[in-house]
């Protein structure tokens, strides 16, 4: 039998302290080595008793989870896991601390402080045994910054229709790999970006903001009705799915309560085959980083709509399951580092006008869907209501 994972609770709630072990405890392949009660005496058991992974709150007297994460990564990285409180500032707090190398995140219930930790259970089990096996995976790039530079003044919008829709699927380890490949990526790009990243309702309004601080393009949460225009990129709201429609009056994204997908709302799967079905030649589909399977089996929905594909590559992911899952089932044109999708995107698609396909990406389909490519794009008329 393997190793038990080892694990230290870092809180400065006795309670807390006391729930998240007993909950942890329910898992035969975890083990609490330790708590702490402050950043302080979190680095002192972390040298002592070298854990795993740590879970770690980001709100403490005296050194605060910030600079105790600041710190353990400096000294010793460690797959850590957050706490983080369901509000502005901490979203905010928790995005930075995502930066600075966190593995992942977790949402306190509003009711924690009461004891109610049930709903987040098996959820914080699972991302515990993910964290053990992204240890030693490669996190984004370093030229990701810590803090967003102050927003620099955009140009006038463009309100011209996209060349191309880039559907994009991530989830752990997104925010910094989305980050770093929006930052590659001019102002003036044709196309237009549709983003699922797996997290919580709450939390995507101000992970667009910081995008949009961070790259030249137009970033912003999507509502229903927005329209999918060239230069701009929209974040699924969390805890909605998101899907295209073709309309009159322009391209848009729609907004959906339905069931969740994969155990996800919002779901990879269900934006690539919405942008499969409405925009088949001129779709793209790129799913990176995450763990489970959600969008595998939309990618090779795209690519068999006439669309490109691309995976990110398992070794530049911290978590490697969703783009593992689509390139196993070969549902991937082109495996790509993260380090060079921002810069692919940009030469294949970043040139483009409208009514001119590249035909570069196409080498890796066949003749026919080569033949296709060449044509205007073609719409595609919903089935769905």
């Amino acid at each position: 039998m393997s190793e038990k994972i080892r694990v230290l609770v870092v809180d400065d709630s006795a309670l807390m302290r006391k729930l998240i072990p007993s909950i942890l405890a329910r898992d035969p392949e975890i083990e609490v080595v330790g708590t702490a009660m402050d950043g302080e005496f979190a680095l002192k058991k972390v040298e002592e008793l070298r854990p795993d992974v740590v879970t770690l709150d980001l709100e403490m007297p005296r050194m605060d989870g910030m600079e105790t994460l600041r710190l353990i990564m400096r000294r010793a990285p460690l797959p850590v896991i957050l706490f983080s409180t369901h509000s502005k500032e901490g979203a905010y707090s928790t995005l930075k601390a995502l930066a600075l190398g966190a593995v992942d995140f977790i949402a306190k219930p509003t009711d924690a402080a009461a004891g109610h930790l049930e709903k987040i259970a098996d959820v914080l089990i699972e991302k515990i045994k993910v964290a053990k096996r992204a240890t030693g995976r490669k996190l984004p790039p370093a030229t990701v910054p810590i803090d967003p530079p102050v927003a620099v003044k955009k140009g006038a919008r463009q309100t011209a229709p996209p060349t191309r829709i880039i559907a994009i699927g991530v989830s752990t380890g997104g925010p910094n790999a989305l980050q770093y490949v929006l930052s590659q990526l001019p102002a003036d790009f044709p196309c237009s970006i549709l983003v699922v990243q797996h997290m919580p309702e709450g939390f995507t309004e101000m992970f667009a903001k910081r995008l949009d601080e961070c790259c030249a393009l137009d970033v912003s949460e999507a509502k229903s009705g927005d329209l999918l225009l060239a230069g701009r990129v929209l974040i699924c709201p969390g805890n909605r799915h998101m899907m295209v429609r073709r309309m009159p009056r322009g391209d848009m994204a729609v907004l959906s309560d339905g069931a969740p997908v994969n155990g996800h709302r919002p779901s990879v799967d269900v934006l690539f085959h919405s942008v499969a079905q409405e925009f088949s030649l001129s779709a793209i589909g790129v799913l990176m980083t995450g763990m489970g399977e959600d969008g595998a089996d939309g990618l090779g929905v795209i690519k068999a709509a006439g669309g490109f594909t691309i995976a990110q590559s398992e070794e530049t992911c911290v978590v490697s399951g969703m783009p593992r899952a689509a390139i196993t089932k070969g549902h991937a044109n082109r495996v790509i580092a993260l380090e060079q999708i921002g810069n692919f995107l940009a030469s294949q698609y970043g040139t483009e006008r409208l009514g001119e396909k590249s035909d570069k990406p196409e080498k890796d389909r066949s003749d026919k869907t080569e033949k296709l490519e060449k044509n205007e794009r073609t719409p595609v008329s919903s089935q769905r209501g």
